[in-house]
Order: C-alpha cells, then structure tokens, then sequence
C-alpha cells in the first residue's frame, strides 16, 4: 500500500519545530511574509532563531508585537527613521535604530518574551559566533543587525559584537542537535561575500526543512519602496508550497507581482 508524501504543513503541524530566520541585506521583509503565511496558516513555531536581518523579524514577533503592528513597522519605514551617521567604525551610529526597537517592541527583555528566542551575533574581540538569549533585546538585536560598515558594532563589558550573519548566516548557531527545524534562507548574495561562497548555499540539517524562495525582490536603504513586494512574494510562494510534499530542501520560484 502506497503513502502519499508528507506535505510541508503536515509536517509542521505534526510536532513543535523551531524557525529560523537568516542573514541577507535588508531581507526582513521576505522573512515576515514566510512568517505570517505560517501564522494564517495556524502553525506557529515554538521557538526561533535569528540573524541579522532575521533577528529582527524575529524579534518582533517574539516580543509579542501583533502581525499588523509588525507590518505597519515594516511597510512604514523609512530611511530616515534609522540614518544617523556618526564618526566611528561604521557609517550609522544606531542611535535611532535601537530608539525605533525600544518604541516599537512590548517587551525589551528576554525574560519578558511571548516566544522564546536566541539570537546569533559575531563577538569580534572573540572571533566566534556568540547567541545571546538573556538580558536586552534591544542590545542584542542591534548587534545581531549591525551590518559591517553600514552599522556601528556594540561594545559590551569590553567585547566588540556585530552582525550574526558573519560567522553564522542561516541562524542555526542557537539550534540544539534534534532540534526541529524550518530554515527560512535568503538566497541573494550579501554585500560582503563573494558569488561562490559556502555560505550562500542552501543549509541542510537532520530533521530540517530548508525553505529558499527564489527571485524575492531586491530591498536596500535606498529601496525600501520593494519591501512590500517582497513581503507578498514570500507569503504567496510559502502559502502555496504548504501543501507540496516536504523535501530536506523546498525551493520555489517567486512570481513577479506575488
């Protein structure tokens, strides 16, 4: 007797799984579109992980921010709300960043989270990837985003930390060995990395998924217009590959207008 193949949301829904949102430039945007296609389509994740653009998202949503608050922050922002450039090891200061979070988020402690959350960030004084899932979320999450050159690092208790996508781009730093894990990876390339790095390939895990939606449209400081779109993008494709049979690695093609 032939069993039809398990599908993505049968799969989620059978057991507790944690999700993953990665590192890409300005990718929040593609990261709440996977998110709240989960949400609607009544499988939360227990638990996630966050990197860099990912940590935000993540953030936001683990802090209890509703779906609409979440969206109005993101379809709202501007570029304004967090350019401050300042003299230091970096362009932006980040001052307006963290005052942005400290407003935007209900919480602003870990201790305080709707959801559990570990965030990765780079420990330059350490050269290693550090997860941070205690005291401030606003401090972490600000490291975890601190993009080289564009964002000033986070000095704490004498420790350069940065970026979580240097060392650790798909966010899996804060997953424990069998864990259940739904990777959402942000395929375009980083600023800082080259076309052929390692990094940039798809992540697989025992007991993972990995989700990659190809052609998501393109977001920078200077291009926050697309975020939108590329939300609606990924809360289509991931929608529509709910319901096709769960592979280690699901890839989908966007479509144009989402």
């Amino acid at each position: 007797m032939n069993s039809s193949p398990t599908t993505l949301r049968g799969w989620l829904a059978a057991c507790r799984y944690t999700l993953t949102l990665g590192s890409g430039f300005f990718g929040f945007f593609g990261h709440f579109g996977v998110l709240k296609a989960l949400l609607d389509a009544g499988l939360p994740p227990a638990r996630l992980t966050g990197a860099s653009s990912g940590a935000l998202v993540a953030a936001c949503y683990a802090s209890g921010m509703s779906l609409d608050a979440i969206q109005q922050l993101l379809f709202t922002l501007r570029r304004q709300d967090f350019w401050d450039p300042g003299i230091g090891a970096g362009l932006l200061k980040g001052e307006k960043f963290r005052a942005l979070m400290r407003e935007a988020f209900p919480v602003t402690t870990f201790d305080s989270l709707a959801v559990p959350l570990r965030l990765s960030v780079y420990n330059a004084s350490r050269h290693c990837t550090q997860v941070i899932d205690c005291g401030d979320l606003v401090a972490a999450t600000y490291a975890s985003c601190a993009l080289p050159f564009l964002f000033q690092p986070l000095k704490r208790d004498g420790e350069i930390l940065l970026d979580g996508g240097v060392k650790d781009r798909p966010a899996l730093a804060g997953v424990t060995e069998n864990e259940r894990v739904l990777i959402h990876h942000l395929s375009g390339k980083s600023p800082w990395r080259r076309a052929n790095d390692p990094a940039l390939q798809p992540p697989q895990r025992a007991n993972g998924t990995t989700l990659v939606l190809d052609g998501l449209c393109r977001c920078s400081p200077f291009k926050l217009a697309r975020g939108p779109l590329a939300f609606a993008q990924a809360y289509a494709t991931t929608t529509q590959w709910l319901d096709q049979p769960r592979q280690d690695v699901v890839r989908g093609m966007v479509s144009g207008d989402g």
